[in-house]
């Protein structure tokens, strides 16, 4: 049984109305890993619903979380800003209408696509609301028993000054790390701010301040009744922040912690971690961007959340679609082996419980970049793809699909793609040297393959067959067409790269 249903089964048994609940804090780019916690808290969700149940999922944006230092990519102004909540900084580029709204809105633009059915939440609205009130008086009057809870959970040496709240200086816009608990009455909490000087008093049913992030998680599960929710293994380690939580969630928020999903990071993997125009890292936008969304969400799902992913900018990503769309092959015409079956259930998790009603047409993802780089837009794709009938039969959910790639092919191609990979065909003929030998054999060829069917077979059969008739030998064959064509000496598989040009322009290019 997949890991999602066995996950969903059990939640079901536990919870009438099940609530699944994930978020990140947006203080920068997010990363390909934290795609990881959205996809598989909506897999759990998608299985919950596949099932019959009511189930619901909220995405959590923590942008009352502060700027903790000012990152490589800021100018250095945010040095300014440093300390302060990310939802009252300046937008970075000046689109926005604030930090936290940068580098959250790529992922709130792509998580349609990538089939994420969630309700969007932003953390500084539920200060503001009031909705953590309660939460923080309990924090703060049973402080003596919040610090008791981390010492003894956590094993490390008692803090008699933990503070469980920290308000907001209006002066200077930062949190103030310390305040006088022992005048607090509800709902007002004296302080000073050690960065200013500024003395002032922080009402907890405004968004006058936050709690610490040991509080904040567990008063979120008992907020929302939340039934489970993913987080990355650092979180789970013993003694971490779930171990502290389960207990503030009962003893201090009188509430019941979530069916915890730990889940282990994704790593980047080969030679393509780094953009190739920007020189930045690889994001999550970035992963959304070059990966079909289906099959970005097939790489997460078809193993188990405690074991790392390898994610390869490079290669990797055809690997990927190529697995995805052998998948997709064996759900609709069967041929599965038994190993397969978690595989296959992942195929049904990554298209939401939307399955089609027979399988999609299929274009080879490596025959598709081939394509992309000879066409200027998808009207130049289609003619290519219908030349040799690879679209006669396609319908607008094909059409849908195939433009979506292509969107991401070119992306890869553009940013991450190596570039073995990348070619263009000459408009015109190369200035490139070719020997008698060379010359002659592309002669050959004019006549062979005018009286041909164009189709990739028969086409790599004649090239292939001249060339073993040839002095040069199908190999030097081989590199002499591709001379001409794309002035290289190696390129696409050649039967299907020839077959996707026009017939007279090849025999034009071959009349030497």
């Amino acid at each position: 049984m997949h890991w999602a249903d066995v996950i969903a089964d059990e939640i079901i048994g536990k919870c009438d109305r099940p609530l699944i609940s994930t978020g990140i804090s947006p203080t920068g780019f997010i990363h390909v890993g934290s795609l990881r916690e959205a996809i598989t808290a909506e897999a759990v969700r998608s299985a919950i619903e596949s099932k019959g149940s009511d189930v619901k999922m909220i995405y959590l944006i923590d942008s009352i979380d502060p700027l903790r230092k000012r990152y490589g990519f800021l100018d250095e102004s945010f040095e300014n800003h440093v300390g302060k909540p990310i939802c009252r900084i300046p937008c970075p580029c000046g689109k926005h209408d604030t930090y936290a709204d940068h580098f959250i809105q790529p992922f709130l633009e792509a998580k349609d696509g990538l089939g994420v059915k969630c309700e969007i939440i932003w953390t500084h609205e539920l200060y503001e609301q009031g909705k953590f009130a309660d939460a923080i008086d309990a924090a703060i009057v049973r402080r003596e028993k919040v610090i008791e809870i981390l010492t003894e959970v956590s094993q490390k040496e008692k803090n008699e000054n933990y503070a469980p709240y920290n308000p907001l200086c209006p002066k200077c816009g930062r949190f103030v790390k310390q305040a006088d608990f022992d005048s607090y009455v509800r709902p007002y909490l004296r302080y000073r701010c050690e960065k200013c000087g500024h003395e002032g008093t922080a009402d907890i049913t405004k968004g006058d301040g936050k709690l610490t992030w040991r509080l904040e998680w567990p008063a979120k599960w008992k907020i929302f009744s939340v039934s489970a929710e993913p987080f990355g293994k650092d979180h789970a380690a013993a003694g971490g922040s779930y171990d502290t939580g389960v207990r503030i969630v009962r003893e201090i928020f009188d509430g019941e912690p979530p069916r915890p999903i730990p889940y282990e990071f994704v790593q980047l993997k080969g030679k393509g971690q780094m953009h190739k125009s920007t020189g930045s890292s690889v994001t999550g936008i970035d992963a959304i961007s070059m990966t079909p969304p289906e099959v970005l969400t097939y790489t997460f799902l078809r193993v188990n959340p405690e074991r790392h992913i390898d994610y390869d900018s490079e290669m990797g990503i055809l690997d990927m679609a190529d697995e995805y769309d052998r998948m997709e092959t064996f759900f609709f015409e069967g041929g599965a082996a038994e190993s397969d079956e978690n595989a296959l259930r992942a195929y049904e998790l990554s298209k939401h419980n939307n399955i089609p009603k027979k399988m999609p047409l299929h274009i080879p993802y490596r025959h598709l970049v081939n394509v992309v780089q000879m066409a200027d837009d998808i009207g130049g794709v289609l003619e290519i793809l219908k030349r040799n009938g690879d679209f006669d039969n396609a319908t607008d959910d094909d059409l849908a699909r195939l433009k979506q790639r292509v969107v991401c092919v070119r992306f890869w191609l553009n940013g991450f793609a190596p570039e073995a990979v990348k070619f263009s065909v000459s408009k015109t003929m190369p200035d490139v040297k070719l020997s008698d030998d060379e010359s002659s054999y592309l002669r050959s060829l004019v006549p062979l393959l005018s009286a041909s069917e164009w189709n990739a077979e028969k086409i790599h059969n004649i090239v292939s067959d001249a060339g073993k008739n040839s002095k040069i030998g199908t190999k030097g064959g081989f590199q002499a067409l591709y001379k001409v064509l794309i002035d290289r000496t190696s390129g696409p598989r050649l039967g299907h790269f020839l077959a996707t040009m026009e017939k007279d322009f090849v025999i034009r290019r071959l009349s030497l």
